[in-house]
């Protein structure tokens, strides 16, 4: 039984938990994750100088970039949960190639399309690069933020898949007592990434700590020691509402703290204590408002809305023109977020789900 303000069991013994096919609370999780990274866009679009909205938007999306932490967290921790005994390397990089690819390559030609229509030039190397999945290995911003900006991420995320089937077997070969060891390790190696950036010059050091998919990997590791602890009821956190208050609380003071350290080390831990508060949630059936079915529907399309969103976000404030006034400015935001949801709801529907569903040879539920 658990104690629904802490998260942890009423007991002393550390007993396996259940696992459930599905963890709803963390899909609805995707989506304050992926609206905050929209935040920022918008906070960083230059559609308006109005200091009111500026403000507005910059209390409550300046931090919005660490989302992304968020999502490598979050993937560590849904693969290892959900990765099944004796499923073979090729089965796993098939099904997530079905996962990722039809999206990615369906936006990377819109936003080849949309430079096209606003008259802008992109270079041949950073298009072809972003098409591979290779940009995030590049340290030339022309490279890594080239084509569709947010697909730097998937860049990673490829290398994370990469590396799962080797990772695997290790992390589940941890002892159990020696779990927490390895997660403080990890998240230690997190803050310790930031050093690089005093001997590197700001544009290098802004992509080994904020881009290199090596360094980036010790969130998603972090997210699979969690995956690990909450199976086997190990992990004696904190609750939903406190979890979450912590990610508040560190997400509303991210502008005070050492950029190099912003960027990813103050977040990793308050999202890793979120995730894993969320998982034991659902695993043992506490309230969960994470749970209402428009914040899962929200988070299942979070995936296609991440892609979308920064080139609706450009069109939009190009169709807008110069510096809006403050009423057209906050339409101008409302149509971004408007037709950034229709888009990935077009997106999941007719790509995402149907080439996921063929081309991964599994039933796709959600």
């Amino acid at each position: 039984m658990a104690d629904s303000h802490t998260g942890s069991p009423r007991t002393s013994a550390d007993v396996p938990l259940p696992a459930p096919p599905r963890l709803p609370s963390l899909t609805g999780l995707r989506w304050f994750a992926a609206f905050v990274v929209f935040g920022f866009h918008v906070h960083h679009s230059g559609l308006t100088d109005d200091p009111v909205i500026s403000g507005i938007l910059g209390v409550l999306f300046e931090a919005g970039a660490s989302g992304v932490p968020f999502f490598f967290v979050l993937s560590g921790m849904v693969l290892t949960w959900s990765a099944r005994p004796g499923t073979r390397p090729s089965t796993f990089w098939r099904r997530r190639a079905a996962r990722v690819l039809p999206n990615h390559v369906a936006t990377w030609i819109g936003v080849l399309a949309l430079l096209f229509v606003l008259g802008e030039v992109f270079r041949t190397g950073p298009a072809i690069s972003g098409l591979f999945l290779v940009q995030a290995w590049f340290p030339d911003e022309a490279y890594y933020f080239g084509g569709n900006t947010p697909a730097w991420s998937l860049s990673c995320e490829l290398a994370f898949y990469a590396a799962f089937p080797l990772l695997l077997p290790l992390v589940r070969r941890i002892p159990g007592k020696r779990l927490w060891a390895v997660a403080v390790a990890m998240f230690g190696g997190i803050w310790l990434v930031p050093l690089a950036t005093l001997a590197l010059p700001v544009d290098l050091g802004y992509w080994f700590v904020w881009i290199f998919p090596i360094t980036r990997a010790l969130e998603f590791a972090l997210g699979m020691t969690i995956a690990v602890m909450v199976r086997e009821g190990r992990w004696h956190g904190p609750g939903l509402l406190p979890s979450g208050l912590l990610v508040l609380a560190a997400y509303l003071t991210v502008p005070y703290v050492p950029d190099a350290w912003g960027w990813v080390a103050w977040m990793a831990g308050p999202y890793a204590v979120l995730i894993a508060a969320a998982a034991v949630a659902d695993v043992r059936g506490s309230r969960s408002l994470l749970r209402a079915p428009v914040l899962v529907w929200l988070g299942e399309v979070s995936f296609a809305f991440y892609l979308v969103h920064q080139s609706v976000v450009r069109l939009v404030a190009w169709l807008a023109g110069d510096q809006p006034q403050a009423p057209l400015a906050l339409a101008g935001i409302a149509a971004m977020l408007a037709l950034a949801v229709a888009a990935a709801w077009a997106l999941y529907r007719i790509v995402e789900r149907p080439l996921e569903r063929r081309l991964s040879g599994a039933r796709v539920t959600g």
